[in-house]
């Protein structure tokens, strides 16, 4: 696989992942075409039944859905799907972790929302610097 992702993830993932970033993006919208599967493997550079894996998992959770003979296209509320899966997966990966760890460090609740803000202003002025660099 080239190197569009950098990940440990499986391939199958990435490829569910990349879908995803592309609807999250507005790449692709409500009944969109998806891109072909063929499409996937020569941009991916893999197997034909990894892509169909990475594919049918989202057709599992309601991302996208098959036209038989068509393709495959986005589901009208795709983006709210995946936005809330991601927002969930979100609190237990990154969320949850910082808060445990805060209370192990004895940092109470002000001081964390206190030590967060700031790092969103630090994030937010590299951000600006780059745009205008």
């Amino acid at each position: 696989m080239k190197d569009h992702y950098v990940s440990s993830d499986p391939l199958f993932l990435q490829i569910r992942k990349h879908i995803e970033d592309m609807i999250l993006a507005g790449q692709l919208g409500a009944d969109e075409q998806v891109p072909s599967s063929t499409q996937m493997v020569k941009f991916f550079q893999v197997n034909h039944l990894t892509v169909l894996k990475g594919m049918n998992l989202l057709v599992d959770e309601g991302i996208i859905y098959k036209k038989r003979g068509v393709g495959m296209f986005v589901s009208a509320d795709a983006r709210e799907r995946i936005q809330r899966s991601r927002r969930d997966a979100f609190v237990g990966e990154f969320v949850l972790p910082l808060v445990r760890e805060a209370r192990r460090l004895g940092i109470a609740r002000g001081e964390l929302a206190s030590i967060v803000s700031r790092a969103i202003e630090e994030d937010r002025n590299h951000d600006d610097e780059h745009h205008h660099a």
